[in-house]
């Protein structure tokens, strides 16, 4: 296991723990209509945060936003460093020279037959006649 895929499953926690977290934050705000901001007990977040809710919301919203946005970026191109190195080892064991198989020795062969060739198939026998 190399650093892209440890970077890979660190970054990728971190970047699901960011959404789950900004989809949290988006249904608490409050919308025109009191949307799902109702469900959470309305007043209870502005006794939790304060009378400015609102502007705590929409700026953990913004921050949120931008980390999940790099985080994306930066998971793409550590799949795309992955797959490179993956293509490089794949063009390495391509280029690797192929050895012959190995012919069989003079004690594998068929004794009772010495004209046959080992290519050939043995000659069928025939089937018994229906009555």
């Amino acid at each position: 296991m190399n650093w892209s895929n440890i970077a890979i499953g660190i970054f990728l926690s971190i970047h699901i723990v960011v959404c789950l977290l900004m989809v949290t934050i988006i249904l608490m705000q409050r919308s025109k209509q009191e949307g799902l901001g109702a469900a959470f007990g309305g007043g209870i977040t502005d006794s939790m945060f304060g009378a400015q809710t609102s502007q705590v919301l929409v700026r953990a919203t913004v921050w949120l936003a931008i980390l999940f946005f790099g985080l994306t970026i930066i998971l793409a191109r550590l799949y795309a460093t992955r797959n490179n190195t993956d293509n490089a080892l794949q063009k390495a064991l391509l280029a690797a020279p192929v050895t012959a198989p190995a012919t069989p020795s003079a004690t594998t062969t068929p004794a009772a037959d010495s004209t046959a060739s080992p290519l050939t198939a043995p000659a069928a026998t025939p089937a018994p006649a229906k009555k």
